[in-house]
């Protein structure tokens, strides 16, 4: 057995170094498949936090970075961009390794990270500001867009570089400098990330990463008086909390927080593709995602038979090593995550949900991480599994009668990330993208995104909205100048 002695270490990576803890502690990270430690990341703490902070706010204010051009902060980003694609292979696989999702999935994510960032690369140049008509004679108003300063970016275990390059890659482009922490339990690959970033050219302290637990990081980050912004993605009571200690300095922030996303079937729809759009929205990637479709909404009159394709469909999938291309459905990230999985599944059963598939944890695989793909009908919209995000694979099967009432059940919960409806009738399609309170409305399809289009959510599922030309504006002031071309200045009194 290797001791923890052994483990490869990384480091802190501050001021375009290579950084240990300034406690000399560390963290194991697993392998969630076989359950044991292959690294150690670097257990931060206030003082290391401050060291990035400090590092990105030097880099912001003077040096290379604020004298660069939006068309020279492009051209790094693009620069990034090939590196990532190029080095996708090695950094997916750390990813896997951390986290558990499937290689295939993985590379194929940190792949298309590469065009996030040429996106932004190329909208870096393209921000324009606006000449104003005014109400007021003999003045020239116009507005500016200024960068915000240094950005705290916090990402959770389930797509640490994903989510990462969907805040980051818009804040370089408008000019930020940066200071990440990614979760505790999936470092490694931002670490190895961290190292394409001296490669690419980007000046000293414009990008920073500090590891450790979020009370000790995390906080220090989000108070620190040099943190313009905060761009989160994780849980509603992580988020919360994030929320309110950045009220106390008036600090924005994009909080993309938690789901409980209706998969709304009608009676016309094509039933076929419903159901693979149905094991897509709560299946794929083991259910552990925001958007997750966990509420599955079925027009009574298909009721059965669609429970009933979807069972056929499900009964032979493939769980076990990530690694494997023929696996289709890996392990739980997180010892925490998996308990906390199995915990809904048994308040599902104390409700009276009917469980027709699953519902068992897998000891026989691995690390014994696994939960069977679980569906449960007989559900009621009041019922905990139905309201509370479980972040698994575990489906909500509710019934419904009409439109209105898709609608009512569809909306009747805190949260509100995405929804999907799948039917035929455009004019169906048109009411339910309008009346669905969520940030994304899929129709016919689940789990599209794109670094194109604006990704965010209603409620309680956060403020602020992730990739597409909006994005950027969150990283940025906007500022109003005046210009008087009167050569004497009126009534000092009276407002002009």
């Amino acid at each position: 057995m290797t001791s923890s002695q052994e483990l490869p270490r990384y480091a802190h990576y501050i001021d375009g170094k290579e950084v240990p803890p300034s406690s000399g502690e560390y963290l194991p990270t697993e392998d969630p498949f076989t359950g044991a430690a292959w690294a150690q990341v670097p257990r931060g703490n206030r003082a290391d936090a401050e060291a990035a902070v400090e590092a990105a706010q030097r880099a912001f204010a003077a040096g290379a970075w604020p004298e660069m051009t939006p068309s020279e902060r492009g051209r790094l980003l693009w620069r990034l961009g090939d590196l990532i694609v190029e080095n996708a292979a090695r950094l997916a696989e750390i990813e896997r390794r951390d986290n558990g999702k499937l290689a295939v999935e993985v590379v194929a994510q940190v792949r298309y990270m590469g065009d996030y960032f040429r996106y932004y690369a190329g909208l870096a140049d393209k921000v324009q500001s606006s000449v104003i008509p005014t109400d007021k004679k003999g003045v020239f108003a116009y507005t500016r867009y200024e960068a915000k300063g240094v950005i705290a970016i916090i990402t959770p275990w389930n797509s640490p570089l994903t989510l990462t390059s969907w805040k980051l890659a818009p804040a370089l482009a408008a000019g930020c400098t940066a200071v990440i922490k990614p979760s505790e339990f999936t470092s490694a690959s931002m670490l190895e990330l961290a190292r394409l970033f001296d490669q690419a050219g980007f000046p000293r302290g414009v990008v920073n990463v500090v590891t450790g637990l979020g009370p000790e990081v995390g906080e220090a980050l989000v108070t620190h008086p040099h943190v313009a912004h905060i761009g989160f993605t994780g849980g509603s009571l992580a988020g919360r909390k994030i929320y309110e200690l950045a009220a106390r300095n008036f600090k924005t922030v994009t909080l993309e927080l938690g789901g409980k996303s209706p998969n709304i079937v009608f009676d016309d729809a094509d039933l076929e593709q419903a159901v693979k759009g149905a094991v897509s929205g709560i299946f794929a990637a083991a259910g552990q995602s925001c958007q997750a479709g966990s509420r599955l909404l079925l027009q009574r009159s298909i009721h059965d038979r669609f429970v009933g394709m979807l069972v056929d469909f499900m009964k032979d999938v493939r769980l076990g090593d990530p690694a494997d291309s023929a696996t289709q459905i890996g392990p739980i990230a997180t010892r925490p995550q998996f308990e906390k999985v199995l915990s809904y599944i048994d308040i599902a059963k104390r409700e009276g949900a009917t469980c027709v598939l699953g519902g068992r944890a897998r000891p026989d695989l691995g690390s014994g991480m696994f939960v069977e793909p679980t569906i449960f009908t007989g559900v009621r919209n009041d019922m905990r599994i139905a309201q509370e995000e479980v972040f698994g694979p575990v489906l909500s099967v509710i019934a419904f009668d009409d439109e209105a009432e898709a609608i009512r059940i569809g909306n009747d919960v805190a949260y509100g990330l995405a929804a999907a409806v799948w039917t035929r009738d455009l004019r169906r399609a048109m009411l339910m993208t309008e009346k669905l309170q969520a940030g994304t409305v899929w129709v016919n399809n689940y789990r599209a995104t794109s670094f194109t289009s604006p990704f965010g959510g209603y409620k309680e599922s956060g403020i602020g909205r992730e990739s597409g030309v909006e994005a950027i504006k969150e990283y940025l002031h906007t500022k109003c100048v005046w210009i008087s071309s009167d050569l004497e200045v009126p009534n000092p009194f009276v407002r002009r």
